[in-house]
């Protein structure tokens, strides 16, 4: 389990940074500012929980199934709510047909995040 945190957290942290630079350098020329920012709302919450998920990792040698669950909501968070944000913010750009649909799915993300991060602390409570 601690090996797979580790690199899901080492892929997802790579990922951020390839998609930060690429917002930060190429995307500012071919959307509106709005869009940038929704674009890097996603890259830092991406960012938040890589650290956590490396942080998971310090817990993932006690085999708890409160942290095998916060390693999931964390993962399935990263990739529904700062993946909707950056299809939100190319949807005008590259005129995307489900940009409608996306819009839920962000705060379920954003419910994803806030499960792992209950889940981390009843772990470290009942950890003795």
């Amino acid at each position: 389990m601690n090996k797979r945190i580790i690199l899901t957290a080492a892929f997802l942290g790579a990922l951020a940074v390839v998609l930060g630079a690429f917002g930060a350098h190429s995307l500012k020329k071919i959307v509106a500012p709005e869009s940038l920012a929704i674009w890097q709302k996603g890259v830092e919450y991406q960012f938040y929980h890589t650290f956590a998920l490396l942080y998971l990792s310090t817990f993932a040698r006690y085999k708890h199934k409160l942290i095998s669950l916060s390693f999931v909501f964390f993962t399935v968070g990263i990739v529904l709510f700062s993946g909707s944000l950056y299809f939100l913010a190319l949807k005008n750009a590259y005129s995307l047909p489900f940009g409608a649909i996306l819009g839920p799915i962000t705060p379920i993300g954003g419910l994803c995040f806030i499960l792992g991060w209950i889940c981390l602390f009843l772990a470290a409570l009942r950890d003795k």
